[in-house]
C-alpha cells in the first residue's frame, strides 16, 4: 500500500511529508483493518510534520479524521462487519484502569495513545484501529462530509462545552478554520450570537456567510462583551485579548493541543470578576458519539476543499500558508 510518512520535521512548504510504499498492516484480534476512503486534514497534522509536536516514533503516518470501510473485522468482539463504514478519530486508546478512566475522563489518561502520532493514521490506503475506539457514522453524511467531524467537530464540541456558554449567550471564536466554522454552526443552532475574530479575508467571509453576528480581524475587540470564548488558533498572544473581551463571569476555552507562549496576564484586566480560563485535552469517546448525533440532528456541514490522495503534501502546505478556509479532506 501507499502511505504519506512524516520523516524529519520541517516546514510543510519543504514537502517533508513523503509518499512511500509499505506493507499493509495486520490487525490484532481486537482491532479492525480499514480501507481508507477519505481523511480530513487537521492543524495537529501540521504541528506534527513541522515539529511543533515532537514525533513519538520515526516515520509515523499522520491523519486522524479517517473514514473508510472495514476490510478485516475485529475477531475478538465482533463489533463491526466487513464492508461497514467507520470513522477513526484522534484518541486511539487508553488504559481503562487509571483514576481518570474510571471517572469518565479517559481523555486525561496518562497512557492514552493517538492516531497519527503514536500509531500510523489515515494518510494511507489502509489503517488499523481498536474496534472499541472506532465510530459508526451517521447516514446523513457521505465519506467526505463525515471526515471533518472526527476531530474538528469533536474537539470543537468539547471546547464549546468547556466554554460554558449560557443559553442565548454571546460566543467569541478566535480562529475560524475547520473547528471554528463547525462549532459556530452548533452554537448558532442553540441560539447563541457568534462573534468571530480571525485572520484572512476568506475566513472572515465564511464567518459572515455562516451567520456570525460580527466579524473582525484576529486581534480586534468585539463590539460587545462576551459570555464565553474559544481560541482555536494556535496563537498564545490571543489569550489576553480574548480574556479582556469576556464579561463578568465569562469563560475562555483554549482548544488546541499546541499553543505558542502566552504573554503575561494582568489580574485586574484579564482574570478578575470571576473570569475563567480553561483548556481542552483531547476528547472522550462519549464526546465523539454525542457530537455525531448532534451534528446530524442540527444539519451541521463542513465547507470542504477536496484533494486527491496524491496531493496530500500540497494540501498540508496550503493549510500552512492559510490558502484554505473551512475544512480540507484528502480523498482516496
Amino acid at each position: 500500500m501507499q502511505v504519506w510518512s512524516a520523516d524529519a520535521p520541517a516546514p510543510a512548504s519543504h514537502r517533508r511529508l513523503t509518499l512511500q510504499p509499505r506493507e499493509r498492516p495486520t490487525p490484532r484480534p481486537d482491532e479492525i483493518l480499514v480501507r481508507v476512503t477519505a481523511c480530513g486534514l487537521c492543524r495537529t497534522d501540521l504541528h506534527l510534520v513541522e515539529g511543533d509536536l515532537e514525533p513519538r516514533r520515526p516515520g509515523v503516518v499522520p491523519g486522524h479524521q479517517v473514514v473508510g470501510r472495514v476490510a478485516i473485522p475485529d475477531a475478538a468482539t465482533g463489533r463491526f462487519d466487513v464492508g461497514q463504514r467507520v470513522g477513526i478519530a484522534w484518541l486511539r486508546g487508553t488504559c481503562g484502569a487509571c483514576r481518570w478512566c474510571r471517572r469518565g475522563a479517559e481523555n486525561l489518561c496518562p497512557a492514552s495513545l493517538y492516531t497519527g502520532w503514536d500509531v500510523d493514521g489515515g494518510f494511507a490506503e489502509y489503517a488499523v484501529a481498536p474496534a472499541s475506539f472506532a465510530y459508526r457514522l451517521p447516514k446523513e453524511y457521505d465519506d467526505i462530509a463525515a471526515a471533518p467531524l472526527l476531530c474538528a467537530g469533536i474537539i470543537g464540541y468539547r471546547a464549546l462545552r468547556r466554554a460554558l456558554l449560557p443559553p442565548g449567550g454571546r460566543l467569541g471564536i478566535y480562529g475560524f478554520g475547520s473547528s471554528g466554522h463547525l462549532t459556530a454552526q452548533i452554537a448558532r443552532a442553540q441560539g447563541a450570537d457568534v462573534y468571530v475574530m480571525t485572520r484572512g479575508e476568506a475566513n472572515r467571509a465564511l464567518a459572515r456567510e455562516m451567520g456570525a453576528t460580527w466579524v473582525g480581524s484576529a486581534h480586534e475587540s468585539p463590539p460587545r462583551l462576551l459570555d464565553s470564548a474559544i481560541v482555536f488558533a494556535p496563537a498564545g498572544d490571543l489569550v489576553p485579548p480574548a480574556l479582556a473581551a469576556l464579561d463578568r463571569g465569562g469563560t475562555l476555552a483554549l482548544a488546541g493541543i499546541h499553543l505558542s507562549d502566552v504573554p503575561s496576564l494582568n489580574h485586574q484586566q484579564h482574570l478578575f470578576q470571576e473570569r475563567d480560563l480553561r483548556t481542552v485535552t483531547s476528547n472522550t469517546r462519549r464526546d465523539g458519539e454525542e457530537l455525531l448525533r448532534l451534528a446530524a440532528r442540527l444539519g451541521v456541514r463542513a465547507r470542504v476543499t477536496r484533494y486527491p490522495f496524491e496531493r496530500t503534501a500540497d494540501a498540508l502546505a496550503d493549510l500552512a500558508a492559510d490558502r484554505l478556509s473551512g475544512s480540507a479532506v484528502v480523498v482516496l
